[in-house]
């Protein structure tokens, strides 16, 4: 079995704190070695997927968090963000990620679903697991030679 850190936090599923996060993330890549502009990927997809946490999983203020993991891999960067909150479905949002049309405009896009495009637009493999909440797994590999053929898509469990 491989050996791998893990790091973990918890922060309030408020706007304030995705500054926290996306600082923690590219504390954690730099000192893995990754490149500028992979880092900045990273903190674009991770600000994504809070930020649809905060807009989308909890509906009253309150003591709600966000849970973020940090799988840190001689190879890799695999970054969780999960919620307790509403899950969504699935096939529902995949239906509505991207334009429909290479002609249709970013403003067109269904609501909810742009911010999954871009996630899997910025990381190497996207798994999203809405069994209790939802769970989204993104990993982005320190050289771009190791994404594998087939992980170039998002991938769901529930």
């Amino acid at each position: 079995m491989e050996k791998f850190d893990f790091i973990e936090m918890k922060v309030p599923a408020r706007a304030e704190y995705v500054g926290v996060v996306r600082l923690s993330v590219s504390g954690i890549a730099s000192r893995q070695g990754f490149a500028y502009e992979a880092i900045e990927d990273l903190k674009v997809a991770v600000s994504e997927a809070i930020t649809n946490v905060i807009d989308h999983a909890y509906y009253e203020e309150g003591d709600c968090e966000v849970t973020i993991g940090f799988g840190v891999h001689d190879d890799r960067l695999e970054v969780m963000v999960a919620d307790h909150g509403v899950s969504f479905d699935l096939s529902e949002i995949r239906g509505g990620i991207g334009p429909q049309q290479a002609s249709e405009s970013v403003e067109n896009l269904r609501e909810g679903g742009f911010g999954l495009f871009l996630i899997d637009a910025l990381m190497d493999k996207v798994e999203i697991n809405n069994n209790y909440g939802v769970i989204v797994l993104m990993t982005k590999y320190l050289h771009e030679a190791e994404v594998g053929l087939d992980d170039d898509q998002i991938s769901t469990t529930q």
